[in-house]
């Protein structure tokens, strides 16, 4: 009996998409980073994918391609070949937040595959120096008291700061105002020049300036207090508990990527996130290393659009849909 030659054709690609999948890597993979050099994004990728390299004995390449607060980068993986050669290492911005914001042309839940959350970071709220409050309580009286009148800064409309401050707003029943600024740095310029008040960015980035006591903070927005500042309250303690604000960051592929090839970039992944001088590095840099299933991170994802496409609703944010 003859085979129809369809169905040979069928198994002759099932096959070689199993070769293919037990060979893998057998060539430099390509990780990009949706975000300039230098950010949290940046070191995650470096620190990790360098040792990604020593497992699988291949060059994982850092590629940064910036901008669209990393939908440009994570849209180029979106329409990669689905080989597991070109890969990336984005952020809550790309994967949750920004299809709640605006028109992008991919949907992360349909043109991208998770392999695992890799690292988070919480958002510590400060306060400038000239601010006469030095806790929770202290600051949202001073709000109450002057409503319309204290400014919050964010590195940008749309990013997780400025979000983070509208939840703020929400939960504490305080009318504050947004002042959006091109990145975090010009952001805390201005915060140290007194200009604004207050503003929500992640811990390694304010953590210098509240060292140096040029600013002062107020809580973090994890579930636990972070070494690396220990006298520093989480939102929970303050009375706060679904003031919950961490950044984070996730591998993902193209989505056609074969499932074998997922689970040994998975493997690879997260054997790389648990060496202990991964997680030294990263945890200087107040990263932490969460590792998920690809159904876990996936799961988050979807929870994460939600959490925040709430928080845009019930502020009002302007989308640009």
């Amino acid at each position: 009996m003859r085979t129809p030659r369809n169905l040979l054709l069928a198994l002759c690609l099932v096959l070689a998409s199993s070769a293919s999948a037990e060979d893998f890597p057998s060539k430099p993979i390509r990780l990009i980073v949706p975000f300039p050099p230098g950010g949290p994004n940046d070191i995650i990728a470096r620190v990790v994918g360098q040792r990604m390299s020593e497992i699988c004995k291949q060059p994982v390449l850092i590629d940064n391609r910036g901008g669209q607060a990393g939908v440009l980068g994570t849209d180029a993986v979106a329409k990669a070949a689905p080989d597991g050669y070109t890969i990336a290492i984005t952020s809550a911005s790309s994967l949750a937040i920004s299809t709640t914001m605006e028109k992008i042309a991919y949907d992360p839940q349909k043109d991208l595959a998770p392999v695992t959350l890799v690292a988070s970071v919480p958002e510590m709220l400060v306060v400038a120096g000239n601010v006469p409050a030095r806790n929770m309580a202290e600051l949202v009286a001073l709000a109450k008291a002057q409503p319309g009148k204290l400014n919050f800064a964010s590195a940008g409309v749309g990013g997780l700061p400025h979000l983070a401050g509208e939840l703020f707003k929400l939960t504490a029943k305080i009318d504050i105002v947004h002042v959006p600024y091109r990145g975090a740095a010009p952001a805390i310029n201005d915060l140290l020049g007194q200009q604004v008040q207050m503003t929500f960015l992640d811990l390694p980035v304010i953590l210098p300036q509240i060292k140096a006591g040029n600013l002062y903070p107020i809580a973090l927005g994890a579930k636990q207090r972070a070494t690396q500042a220990p006298d520093v309250p989480t939102t929970a303690e303050v009375g706060m508990p679904d003031l919950l604000i961490e950044n984070w960051y996730g591998m993902v592929a193209p989505a056609a990527t074969p499932p074998e090839v997922i689970a040994k970039l998975h493997r690879i992944t997260t054997e790389a996130m648990s060496d202990p001088q991964v997680k030294e590095k990263l945890g200087d840099q107040g990263l932490t290393m969460v590792p998920q299933t690809p159904d876990e991170f996936r799961a988050y994802i979807v929870s994460e659009t939600k959490k925040w496409a709430k928080v845009i609703k019930d502020a009002g944010v302007e989308t640009n849909k």
